[in-house]
């Protein structure tokens, strides 16, 4: 049996952002894996870019991969900042829900 091999699609310093793309290749229907997600108190002692989380894919899959997390973070990207009508707190686009209060992004 051939051995798959696998690519890097996916980094960052941000575990939450990396889950995040995770999650959106899984919900696609691409296998993938998270590599590196405890490595980041090794930094220092460790190259800094070896110790960032990743997500990996088989590389037959790398285009489409890659096309959707792109896809997807230009999306979130494009979304302007807002003010929540509830509490006044400033949020980034990406979020659709005050985080300190839970009121809904009014459209």
């Amino acid at each position: 049996m051939a051995s798959v091999e696998w690519v890097r699609v996916f980094s960052h310093s941000n575990a939450l952002l990396v889950g995040h793309v995770h999650n959106l290749l899984c919900a696609a229907g691409i296998p993938c894996e998270l590599r590196n997600m405890t490595l980041g108190g090794g930094a220092g002692e460790l190259p800094l870019l070896e110790c960032e989380p990743e997500v990996w894919v088989a590389a037959h899959n790398r285009y489409r991969a890659e096309t959707l997390v792109r896809d997807a973070l230009e999306k979130e990207s494009s979304n302007p900042d807002w003010r929540c009508s509830r509490c006044g707190e400033h949020l980034e686009g990406a979020f659709d829900t005050c985080w300190k209060c839970g009121h809904l992004r009014e459209e």
